[in-house]
């Protein structure tokens, strides 16, 4: 199958259908069913979500555009076309998060002591106090910047919030144009207000006002002997994707660090958001100052840059979020934890190694309700300390900035292990946290490599090396999720604990290939891209549209972030076409059209949005009965399939396995889920009082769990 097999009709623009996704999660804001700071956390990562595509994606096409360029894209928009649908989809988008914002959320907060202020409706004594508070707080850390003749436009860095301050001289009358940056990196965007001060509003426990309001109502202290005409606010999105050649490693991390002093300051603008209120005057000034166009500016109607809401979870009202939730440890590593056996839990005698347990079968791990830090971390952890390990290897992708398994491995070089860490330093918008682990670890004699020229290194892999009786023996975790203590805990994603022969020598040859100068292009279990996984999963596909054809049942389930591939989506088609039962579950991004008559018929596409993001991906197929289900790294999508080292693994127990086909089951049979159309968009069944939610379901099933 090729790119150009699916008809420009038969694909969904894939940018459109991000938005579509984004639109998913403004939709949990939106639900009065999500308790309220819940819905300004949904609202925040809504807005955090859409810099992030306007950084990248918008960006891209942007650049394409001014280049000249006009290939289509697979559904054959051109870049401008493209870059119009963009606004079109989603101005009444951002209109709903404003208006929920102004009319919903602050209002029902304000209910529960939770005040939301503008600075124009505090009380004389709460503006004494942050008059007082911006003087000694923020007062000394601001630039004013004027503009005019002797001054050029000031430089707007990227996702800044900002005051274009209008001022006039009193004795000529001169109206001027001035910019003040507000300083929300190093101070709180929603200031707080001492609690003896909200007397007048009953039941105040938490009351804020925005930085910006502070430093907008005080430009007199950084104007003195000017009139203020007035303020608005205003914010920058630029261009902020790396474009990297293929460097060796010390060359790769200074084009980073250079990279990544650029991406602060930004390239191009890509989009200007201003205050409903402002003038079309300094708009315009705006607009050419940044040398942006019509299209590029967007008039908001409330508060800009809302991925702070999610500084108000923060707020100790338990009763407005989510009930806590902590997973469980896996009833088979029970006995295996250390930290029981030195406080006591266990004794000595009944204490058993994480690889003792994996020895007697493999152990099927689903976070965050099973917990990562008494399964993986643990795991790590007895390795950096068990004389008889030789060797760690594994890929970090993405870790957190406080990491226990970069502290393991660290612990592990130091305990005399060969250790090999490959750090991927492309990570998008984490590079500075990898470059900053990749030096610890070097300074601590781990083998740091940067993986292969011209792919990023995807996949999730961990061996350790153990000698058994003078044998050697590899231990193995194969995984969905990044090694990432904090996110463990907030996405959903399965792992495989095994000491299964195959897997690792397939692991001991896939670190070859990605430190040596192997050209390995075949593995026992593993589908590894950009070798054999396209072909492997193409291949699964074509044979279910064989058992179809021959009478037998053709049916496949896959669970995954995206589906964008044309290849696969065709392949899909085809397979629908000729009776195979196709059942999707896509978080994410979906450029196939389910449901159409006479070529996907046979064809469900939902997807799940809930309070864990789901990040697992699963792959079954009949296969004529005898089944077969993969876990892996991977989406379907060109750049994880033929641009990225991922790695997808059969799981064959058959108790483990039986566990994910009911886990496929439960998420198809998930009452919340949103189901597509085949125009793209999406609906979600009205919830009954009995109806099943999946990510509740399973935290119900392993609530009580022991948690080691």
């Amino acid at each position: 199958m090729t790119k150009s097999s699916v008809p420009a009709e038969l694909y969904i623009n894939r940018e459109l259908s991000w938005i579509d996704f984004n639109q998913r999660v403004l939709a949990q804001a939106l639900d009065e069913r999500t308790p309220l700071l819940e819905q300004a956390k949904f609202s925040a990562i809504f807005s955090n979500n859409l810099d992030e595509f306007f950084m990248v994606r918008v960006a891209s096409l942007k650049s394409q555009q001014e280049a000249g360029l006009t290939t289509l894209s697979d559904d054959g928009l051109t870049p401008l076309q493209q870059l119009e649908a963009i606004q079109t989809k989603l101005r009444p988008l951002l209109d709903q998060q404003q208006q929920h914002y102004r009319l919903h959320l602050k209002r029902s907060l304000s209910e529960y002591g939770v005040h939301l202020f503008d600075y124009n409706r505090l009380n004389k004594q709460q503006k004494e106090w942050v008059d007082s508070y911006f003087r000694r707080a923020i007062f000394p850390v601001l630039t004013p910047l004027a503009v005019d003749p002797a001054h050029p436009f000031p430089f707007m860095s990227n996702l800044s919030i900002n005051v274009a301050a209008l001022v006039s001289d009193p004795e000529t009358g001169q109206q001027q144009f001035a910019r003040v940056k507000v300083p929300q990196k190093i101070l709180p965007r929603f200031v707080p207000i001492p609690t003896e001060l909200c007397t007048r509003s009953p039941g105040a426990l938490f009351t804020v006002v925005p930085l910006e309001q502070l430093v907008a109502f005080n430009l007199q202290h950084l104007f003195p002997g000017m009139t203020i005409e007035g303020h608005y606010f205003f914010r920058v999105t630029r261009d902020a994707d790396l474009e990297l050649r293929d460097l060796e490693a010390d060359d790769l991390m200074e084009a980073l660090q250079e990279g990544l002093r650029k991406r602060r300051m930004g390239g191009e603008v890509v989009r200007l958001e201003v205050a409903n209120e402002m003038p079309d005057e300094m708009v315009r000034l705006l607009m050419e100052g940044l040398d942006v166009e019509t299209e590029d500016v967007y008039r908001i109607n409330g508060p800009l840059g809302l991925d702070d809401l999610m500084s108000l979870l923060s707020i100790p009202l338990p009763q407005l979020k989510d009930e806590p939730y902590q997973g469980r440890t896996v009833p088979a590593l029970l006995r295996a934890q250390r930290s029981q056996l030195e406080d006591g839990s266990i004794k000595q005698e009944e204490f058993q190694s994480i690889f003792s347990v994996i020895r007697r079968g493999d152990v099927l791990l689903h976070h965050p309700y099973d917990l990562f830090t008494t399964s993986v971390e643990e795991f790590l952890n007895q390795a950096a300390d068990d004389s008889s390990v030789l060797a760690i290897k594994m890929t970090l992708y993405r870790t957190s900035k406080d990491s226990p398994v970069v502290a393991a491995l660290i612990r592990a070089a130091e305990n005399g292990k060969q250790v090999m860490a490959l750090v991927e330093l492309k990570a998008r918008f984490d590079e500075d946290n990898n470059i900053h682990w990749a030096r610890e670890l070097e300074r601590s004699g781990v083998h740091v490599v940067y993986g292969v020229l011209g792919l990023k290194t995807h996949t999730k892999v961990l061996l350790v090396v153990r000698r058994e009786s003078e044998l050697l023996r590899s231990d193995v975790h194969l995984g969905t999720g990044n090694y990432n203590s904090k996110t463990s805990t907030l996405y959903t994603d399965i792992g495989l604990l095994t000491v299964n022969e195959d897997f690792g020598q397939d692991l001991v040859e896939l670190f070859n290939y990605l430190t040596g100068f192997s050209k390995q292009q075949s593995f026992r279990k593993l589908l590894v891209a950009p070798v054999t996984l396209r072909r492997g999963m193409e291949d699964r596909i074509r044979r279910e549209i064989d058992h179809a054809k021959a009478g037998r049942e053709g049916h496949l389930r896959a669970k995954m972030n995206s589906l964008v591939d044309p290849a696969i989506i065709a392949l899909l088609y085809e397979a629908s076409q000729a009776g195979v039962k196709i059942e999707l579950i896509i978080r994410g991004m979906c450029c196939l059209r389910p449901g159409l008559a006479g070529v996907s018929e046979s064809i469900s596409v939902s997807s799940v949005i809930g309070r864990f993001l789901e990040h697992s991906r699963l792959f079954w197929f009949a296969n004529g009965g005898e089944s077969e289900l993969l876990i892996g790294s991977a989406d379907w999508m060109p750049r994880n399939l033929d641009r990225r080292v991922e790695a997808v693994a059969p799981v064959e127990d058959p108790r483990l396995k039986g566990h994910l086909e009911g886990l496929l089951e439960l998420y198809l049979q998930d009452a919340g889920a949103w189901h597509m159309h085949s125009d793209g968009s999406f609906h979600q069944r009205p919830l009954e009082g009995t109806s099943q939610m999946v990510q509740r379901t399973l935290m119900d099933r392993w609530r009580g769990g022991l948690t080691g």
